[in-house]
């Protein structure tokens, strides 16, 4: 029984058919060429389609040659796929396009924005496919400055409406951390879809905008016309982790249910994250357990679940479960059962898993492992250890600061002056979490005494702009949020939330257990000064 022929493959054959060439071949031939090229699923058959393909006198016809590059780039080589395009005589915008594509799956997206320079150097136009090929390789890299330069190229070349190039532009900007011109290109969008719409919400949730998010999928319900997919529920599931809003995460939850995508790796690992997040772990587990045949993404959101709140030996039973099941774990699983070891003092189990990773399951470890262990070490006082560790390693300027951010935090808590002060030194060198350095190590400074150091560090930040963004916190109440910022008490119901402070503090002192009211990341005399301006004006009022 003959196979239906699709309507790409149909399309192509016609054209090869009236086009007509120096040596014709046969309709069928042709489209027998085509469907084995199409159907190309390993290493061999592309290239035995090349060798008779090369026989028959084709390759020198575009669409032909286009099916064998996508066939090579299928069977993942992309190489040879480049070398067919450069005997092309005449390559055509699906060539190039083609070739981006490729490069993009093939993990190297600089050279997609390579092929697309050379492309712009070529008689050939590019079209919206590869405009949004050419966006998602920016996203990918989080380049914005090459992301605006291709937006520029979309509106000289009249893409600026069209909405697979303004989806990935609102993609692009997300991953960027350019929310606002995300929102820019959203709104100008005459039409929207499913897509469009994920990528406006994903990059609100994935910026820390959380109530923004669920504030544009909440439009997109209104307009009742198309039904939200996994990815979109995905997004607004980690826009209600990021958020606190665990009521609204439960409604979600039930819009997964009610359109089947419970079972969903992706969606419930989302949910996993979101239940513990809002302080549900029995919840967190329960979607867990409903997962048939979970594979490394849900037992990697668990193993991190259960480790956030400090079940590490749950984590470890999770990980050796997985192991028992034959499920390889990734980096991200290691990064996770390492920080639920730390968390919870199992630092010889940690140790362990650490030591095993490379030779027992082939994950080389990374920067982020090193950083795990060094906060492992930290945390049980074998600061001389983690400090040999941390020199040892080379990262780049990001890892550094991960790496030496979690050194200088546990030297302080520890009272090791002499590791804050070289960890510090690091960071500020390095240009990466200068503030939080500089605020670490003042109140190390105040710990060990040394008020004088502390007053001219803290002179120092004045003097060279560097101030610290207060840390926030926030709960979420029926329908009200109520966020709290360190070293600022005029918020929601302060008055409410001062009175108890107050009788906290009074309660503390008769017990004996402190001295006042303890603000982190204040110097003691301004600390003091707060406190007693915020109580006196209490007192102020009726």
């Amino acid at each position: 029984m003959k196979k239906r022929l699709s309507h790409n493959l149909v399309s192509a054959v016609n054209s090869l058919h009236l086009s007509g060439s120096s040596k014709p071949l046969s309709f069928h031939k042709k489209t027998r060429f085509i469907q084995t090229v199409q159907t190309c699923n390993n290493l061999v058959l592309p290239t035995l389609t090349h060798s008779k393909i090369l026989k028959s006198g084709l390759l020198n016809d575009t669409i032909i040659t286009n099916h064998l590059i996508n066939g090579y780039i299928k069977s993942q080589q992309i190489s040879q796929a480049h070398q067919v395009f450069d005997e092309m005589p005449e390559p055509n915008v699906v060539s190039y396009t083609s070739l981006m594509s490729g490069y993009i799956s093939a993990g190297t997206p600089q050279l997609c924005l390579w092929m697309f320079r050379e492309m712009h150097n070529s008689p050939v136009l590019p079209n919206d496919f590869t405009f949004a090929t050419a966006v998602n390789a920016c996203s990918i890299l989080a380049d914005l400055q090459k992301g605006k330069q291709v937006h520029g190229l979309v509106e000289v070349f009249g893409f600026r409406f069209n909405l697979v190039v303004c989806s990935s532009l609102v993609d692009m900007y997300g991953k960027c951390n350019e929310v606002d011109f995300a929102q820019l290109v959203f709104d100008s969008m005459a039409d929207k879809n499913v897509v469009s719409w994920t990528s406006m919400i994903t990059a609100y949730a994935q910026n820390g905008r959380g109530n923004e998010a669920l504030e544009v999928f909440r439009e997109f319900n209104l307009l009742d016309w198309e039904i939200p997919n996994k990815f979109m529920l995905a997004s607004v599931i980690n826009a209600c982790a990021s958020s606190g809003k665990l009521v609204s995460g439960k409604t979600t939850h039930g819009a997964v249910i009610r359109h089947g995508h419970d079972s969903n790796d992706v969606v419930a690992s989302t949910l996993v994250d979101m239940y513990a997040k809002c302080g549900c772990i029995v919840y967190a587990a329960r979607v867990f357990r409903r997962v048939r045949n979970p594979c490394v993404i849900p037992y990697t959101s668990m193993i991190v679940a259960a480790g956030k709140h400090g079940l590490g030996k749950v984590s470890i039973e999770l990980f050796e479960e997985m192991i028992d099941k034959r499920i390889k774990p990734n980096d991200v699983t290691f990064v996770a059962v390492l920080h639920a070891c730390s968390h919870s003092g199992l630092v010889d189990q940690g140790l362990e898993y650490f030591n095993s990773m490379s030779w027992k399951h082939g994950v080389v470890p990374e920067a982020k492992h090193y950083t795990c262990v060094v906060d492992m070490l930290s945390r049980i006082g074998r600061f001389d250890e983690a400090y040999r560790l941390a020199k040892s390693i080379k990262v780049n300027p990001n890892e550094g600061a991960s790496l030496w951010g979690t050194l200088l935090s546990a030297s302080r808590l520890h009272g090791r002056l002499d590791i804050a002060v070289e960890a510090s030194k690091r960071l500020i060198e390095s240009d990466q979490q200068v503030d939080g350095a500089y605020v670490t190590l003042s109140n190390a400074y105040v710990l060990a005494g040394e008020w004088e150091n502390a007053n001219d560090l803290r002179k120092k930040m004045k003097q060279t702009g560097v101030c610290k963004e207060p840390g926030c916190s926030w709960i979420d109440i029926k329908d009200s949020t109520y966020v709290f910022y360190a070293g600022n008490i005029s918020f929601k119901r302060g008055t409410e939330v001062l009175r108890m402070l107050k009788e906290l503090e009074r309660e503390m002192k008769e017990k004996g257990r402190s001295k006042g009211l303890v603000f982190v990341d204040v110097e003691e005399e301004a600390m003091e000064e707060t406190v007693d301006h915020w109580l006196k004006r209490l007192n102020r009022e009726p």
